[in-house]
């Protein structure tokens, strides 16, 4: 059975990532064409707090595209992980005559769209908005696209000077407990390694890496690391290296806010616009507390206590891919 909403509210929330904007424009616009008011919400659930509402039209959301970062803003918000803050929040949207939500961020941001939903009934969808892909569910999150691009060119920038001089750098990518970023980036770029939380658990990477004969015919060589109180981080790294292995020149490149800026590469752009209209179909469909996810290219809603569950799990072919074609 069809489902009766005639308004919608929708923010961003948590880290920023490229694409946000291109899922609010399609959530925007794919709402409009169904008959639905559309309510922009600035600065995430902050904004929903101190009613910062403004009704969309389809002109509010051009020429948007193609820019990186969110026009709706983002902020974190303390008060909303309180009960009395989302009351408000909840009163807000009833004075707007908002009856449903689309939420686009990352764990965080669904983990408090699930908390929200439940205590008000309020049917709720997410889109899976981060650099860091490290939501279950999903092949693929609004932004990862266009960070790992960031990085391989940055990586490719970084071993012209690296070759120049001989020397090991240490690149530090974000992803916080979740490798992915830096274990593709290392394949896309010809990295010697990626050091990763979820091997850094198993085994000392670092030393796995030096005594396998590190750098025996390389002339330089290039290490991505995720920044994460597991591996350490590449400052610790190349501390490590100084104090453990001195006859190795270290150099520390930390990519830092870099990768979650620049313009949305086409496929973040079709992968939010597919998303923002599959959440307002979603919607449609009385579909509630579900992220809309990406799996072998077909569109799936994937319950939030799913997508948000744990940690997701970094594939052993790649890492495969990556040792054997380091050599």
């Amino acid at each position: 059975m069809d489902s009766n909403i005639k308004s919608i509210g929708v923010l961003t929330s948590g880290g920023d990532a490229p694409g946000m904007n291109a899922a609010i424009r399609a959530v925007t616009r794919a709402g409009i064409f169904n008959g639905m008011k559309v309510y922009g919400i600035y600065r995430g659930y902050r904004g929903l707090i101190s009613d910062e509402i403004v009704e969309f039209k389809t002109n509010s959301v051009s020429n948007i595209i193609q820019q990186g970062g969110t026009m709706l803003k983002t902020a974190r918000s303390t008060d909303f992980m309180t009960e009395e803050g989302r009351r408000i929040a909840y009163e807000n949207m009833q004075q707007h005559g908002i009856e449903a939500l689309v939420v686009i961020g990352g764990d965080g941001s669904l983990t408090g769209a699930s908390i929200f939903a439940g205590e008000y009934n309020i049917p709720v969808v997410g889109l899976p908005g981060t650099i860091d892909n490290d939501l279950n569910g999903t092949d693929t999150t609004i932004g990862y696209d266009t960070a790992l691009n960031t990085i391989m060119q940055s990586m490719d920038k970084i071993r012209d000077t690296a070759t120049s001089h001989e020397r090991l750098f240490f690149v530090e990518v974000m992803g916080r407990n979740c490798g992915y970023l830096a274990l593709n980036s290392a394949i896309a770029s010809g990295a010697e390694a990626a050091i990763i939380p979820e091997i850094s658990i198993e085994k000392d990477q670092l030393g796995e890496l030096i005594e396998q004969g590190f750098r025996k015919s390389k002339s330089s060589s290039m290490v991505l690391v995720t920044e994460s109180e597991v591996t350490g981080g590449a400052m610790k790294l190349a501390e490590r290296v100084k104090t453990e292995y001195p006859q190795y020149d270290v150099r520390v490149s930390i990519l830092g806010h870099l990768q979650r800026g620049g313009s949305p590469t086409a496929q973040d752009r079709i992968l939010a616009s597919r998303m923002g209209v599959a959440a307002i179909q979603a919607l449609m469909e009385n579909q509630r507390n579900v992220m809309i996810g990406i799996r072998e290219n077909e569109i799936a809603y994937v319950p939030f206590k799913r997508a948000i569950k744990k940690e997701r799990e970094i594939s052993r072919e790649l890492l495969e891919v990556l040792r054997i074609s380091s050599i």
